[in-house]
């Protein structure tokens, strides 16, 4: 059987690895320049930098739904865990998106502090925790409960490959405070405060966003899509084909959030590359250790009974 790396071929992990290190290479001679050739702000890109993460958020509560199946198919002691870790799911991902979207979605409710109506600031909440609920009711049926073990350990990988890369995301930003394309054109001599990715003067960016374009945090979000092929091999139909479209539509996905992110001047390609990378490979690290401890565990089950 030919081996797989999160519901995709080998050859896919591969390819996507050596794209991403062939855009650091790239990059690091020419940031700059391709940051010149591409720079075209549009609302069409900022309305895309701000809710894309509505996206990349869903996959919280698909991995509490595969927690959830797990935990039922293992039987009814495991009721109350399973539907507190479903609903933990759902409520990430609105606390989430409160935090990176919630601004955004109530001033498109017309919402002003300290003058419209608490209910007004309150639709907000209720209106990502609804959101985020129809998941769960779709991606239930269609799952496969007959390996209980990979839905459990799928479950945990997601949430917890996320939130770490999430974190090492930020990590990183605050050691490297590298200064953005768009700090950087407000300047008499912008070329004067560029830095490489390897130039890290940590501390700068603190608070201060302007120097927080490595590595970009968009990115880092973005590339919880390529869970979605992982997704597609844990339901009930399987499908190579499926998960290999799957995959394609992550990388489709993962260059427009790129080129996205270089066209609005907030980060450079070797930004954008390192992301991607340092994320894909830690989703991959995760996922495998928890699909082998489901296995073995699959395994000692078999012999036991």
């Amino acid at each position: 059987m030919n081996k797989s790396i999160l519901g995709a071929p080998a050859k896919c992990f591969f390819t996507l690895v050596s794209l991403c290190i062939a855009g650091i290479i790239v990059g690091s001679f020419c940031d700059f320049r391709i940051n010149e050739l591409l720079e075209n702000k549009t609302d069409t890109g900022k309305f895309y930098a701000t809710w894309m993460f509505c996206v990349s958020y869903c996959f919280y509560p698909a991995a509490g739904t595969c927690l959830y199946k797990g935990l039922k198919a293992k039987g009814k002691h495991f009721d109350s865990l399973a539907k507190s870790l479903l609903m933990l799911s759902i409520a990430l991902a609105a606390y989430l998106s409160e935090m990176s979207m919630g601004s955004d979605l109530r001033q498109a409710l017309s919402y002003k502090t300290g003058e419209s109506s608490f209910w007004l600031y309150a639709a907000s909440l209720v209106f990502w925790i609804l959101f985020y609920s129809w998941i769960p009711f779709v991606l239930n049926k269609m799952l496969d409960e007959k390996n209980a073990d990979r839905l459990i350990a799928a479950g945990a990988a997601i949430i917890i490959a996320g939130i770490l890369a999430q974190g090492a995301n930020e990590v990183l930003k605050q050691l490297g405070s590298r200064p953005r394309y768009k700090y950087l054109i407000t300047l008499d001599d912008p070329i004067s405060e560029y830095r490489n990715w390897w130039q890290i003067v940590p501390g700068y960016a603190k608070k201060n966003d302007y120097f927080k374009s490595w590595p970009s945090g968009h990115t880092t979000a973005a590339m919880m899509i390529f869970f979605l092929p992982a997704l597609s091999d844990l339901l009930k139909r399987k499908s190579v084909r499926r998960n290999m479209f799957c995959f394609a539509f992550a990388c489709l996905y993962l260059i427009v959030c790129g080129y996205n992110r270089i066209h609005m001047t907030n980060h450079f390609l070797s930004d954008v590359c390192f992301a991607a990378l340092i994320t894909y490979m830690l989703h991959c690290f995760v996922w495998t250790v928890f699909e082998k401890a489901a296995q073995r565990n699959k395994l000692v089950s078999e012999i036991a009974e």
